[in-house]
């Protein structure tokens, strides 16, 4: 009898740290800092096992974060199945006929979960509520895993259709000086302001799904090119044209807000992705050369641009950048086409 309650007990344990990880996973985003967090142990061990398999190679397969999901929500189903295994096998004498094994006890408990109901055994007193919060937990996990779904396939359609946009005017790899100078040749320079505007939204949305939801920074869409990490590149090379190189009013304040944005993105993804920043040299005579290139395509440049502010800052949020890049084994942004 103390047996069974302990087992029961242990079961009880167990459901309730599956199931809180995965409100924390699905419903609080950003949350899961709980004692199991698998997903991100799943990530973990994966990109472990692909680095193994690979060797120095970086980058990780377009399947990688699929497999990461998938595997998350068959490791919480197992995991809830063996904990109300355990809970049926404390009450194995209240079904009809009684469950012998502990296998037993786990198929029962995993069909209840499944919502099919194929089990012999028919439950008893408190053996059915047993069943009962059973069938519960495993259509509130299954209705989470197609709500999580939907959730990443809306966050990676934001995030993309930015990333395609960019590439249309930016190239690929995107540079932020062909943007600019295919601007200055269709006569749009006027849409600038708010192409730092939408930028700098992006960039919020991104670093907040991404946060919330780290399997989304190894998601990858075959129509985007180059990524996301050479998308942020180039719009932090816009920024830091906007606020130091283009000696227009309209584009300043909108440029210090936008590389601001996007380092706090760069770097907390990083961070996520538990990458360092790697050593950018950026030279002053390729900024001198962006500089030229402005001029000649009829922007106002300034006089005497700071170019170790630039230097510096462009070192630290492509530092940033570059990893990420690396880490997923996707090019990064240029900075000036060849």
């Amino acid at each position: 009898m103390a047996v069974d309650i302990l087992l029961f007990l242990l079961g009880l344990a167990v459901a309730w740290l599956t199931l809180r990880d995965v409100f924390d996973t699905v419903v609080v985003p950003a949350g899961n800092r709980g004692f199991l967090g698998v997903t991100r142990r799943v990530g973990a061990a994966l990109l472990f096992l692909w680095k193994r398999v690979r060797g120095h190679r970086t980058g990780v397969t377009i399947a990688f974060a699929p497999l990461v999901l998938v595997s998350s929500f068959l490791i919480w189903m197992s995991l809830l199945s063996l904990a109300f295994g355990l809970m049926v096998h404390a009450a194995r004498l209240q079904f009809s006929p009684p469950i012998r094994g502990f296998g037993d006890s786990v198929y029962v408990a995993g069909s209840a979960l499944a919502t099919v109901g194929l089990s012999a055994h028919l439950p008893t007193d408190m053996a059915r509520w047993i069943i009962v919060a059973a069938g519960f937990c495993g259509l509130a996990v299954m209705t989470m895993a197609v709500t999580y779904l939907l959730e990443v396939q809306s966050s990676i359609s934001r995030r993309d259709t930015g990333i395609i946009k960019l590439n249309t005017s930016a190239g690929s790899p995107p540079a932020a000086l062909t943007m600019l100078e295919r601007f200055a040749v269709l006569r749009h320079q006027r849409a600038l302001p708010e192409v730092l505007e939408e930028s700098r939204n992006w960039c919020a949305t991104v670093r907040q799904s991404h946060s919330a939801h780290p399997s989304l920074i190894y998601f990858e869409s075959i129509a985007t090119g180059a990524g996301w990490p050479a998308a942020l590149g180039a719009i932090l090379d816009l920024a830091l044209f906007s606020e130091h190189l283009i000696d227009e009013d309209p584009l300043y304040g909108g440029g210090v807000l936008l590389r601001e944005e996007g380092e706090r993105m760069a770097k907390e993804l990083a961070l996520i992705s538990g990458v360092g920043a790697v050593v950018s040299h950026t030279n002053r005579e390729e900024l001198e050369h962006v500089a030229e290139c402005l001029r000649s395509s009829g922007y106002a440049v300034r006089e005497s641009p700071d170019y170790p502010a630039m230097i510096k800052q462009r070192n630290e949020y492509m530092g940033c950048v570059d990893a990420l890049a690396k880490h997923l084994g996707k090019p990064t942004a240029l900075l000036i086409r060849n």
